[in-house]
């Protein structure tokens, strides 16, 4: 049971239906599920550990929200992660070439249908499903954790990265890989990484005062500022 809500749950996060910041409530997610809070309680505990959702004290469960050391830190290990797999990979065979192109088949009806929430998925799955096609199980787990946080990042940071453009670097990358050249492939991959990493925007959270400043007529107070406000003297 633990397993199949950790599962709902995670695609419904990298699908982007539960926002970055959203939080989760274990008394109504365990009436959802129809199970005990222990059970939701132990699959939130499991997405903790692949840094999905976060817990704070006295406030609860929360779908995780990556600042911008997390974001870099997190494509800087993908960067090694992808690059070094595809330097040293064995050339994959005709059917592990016509899997990925399945996938790549799959990603093209997502953009054509403007099915976001399948087409998000899509998207970071591709990189994770290149090493789960080669059979390397352990660096599979590993890529999917990453690829979670990177659509979290992307969620959260107004990626200006455009799905087509996205899907011509895995087109490119997969036809690398059919030719055999993996060295260009891992090149590939880098770059396209950077072009992501580089279309991130600033954190998009909402002002949790923006209502109360509208209410009193303030500005928000730069970083660091006292607030614009100054009472009147008597």
């Amino acid at each position: 049971m633990p397993d199949g809500i950790e599962r709902s749950l995670l695609a419904a996060i990298v699908e982007g239906r539960l926002a970055p910041g959203a939080q989760l409530s274990e008394a109504q997610l365990a009436e959802a599920f129809g199970v005990s809070r222990t059970l939701v309680r132990e699959a939130l505990a499991r997405l903790q550990a692949r840094h999905v959702v976060a817990v704070r004290p006295r406030r609860g469960w929360f779908v995780a929200r990556p600042d911008s050391d997390e974001a870099a830190q997190v494509f800087a290990a993908r960067r090694a992660v992808e690059y070094g797999f595809l330097a040293t990979a064995r050339p994959f065979d005709a059917e592990q070439v016509a899997r990925l192109e399945a996938h790549l088949a799959e990603e093209r009806d997502a953009i054509a249908q403007g099915d976001k929430p399948r087409l998000t998925y899509l998207m970071g799955d591709f990189h994770a499903r290149i090493v789960a096609v080669a059979g390397n199980e352990p660096l599979t787990e590993i890529m999917r954790n990453l690829t979670a946080r990177t659509i979290l990042i992307s969620l959260c940071r107004q990626s200006s990265d455009d799905a087509l453009a996205s899907h011509r670097d895995h087109v490119r990358i997969v036809g690398a890989i059919a030719a055999g050249d993996m060295a260009e492939a891992a090149r590939l991959s880098v770059e396209h990484l950077d072009a992501v990493e580089a279309g991130l925007g600033r954190d998009t959270a909402p002002d949790p005062l923006a209502a109360l400043r509208d209410t009193l007529r303030l500005d928000p107070a730069p970083d660091g500022a006292a607030s614009s406000f100054a009472p009147s003297p008597l």
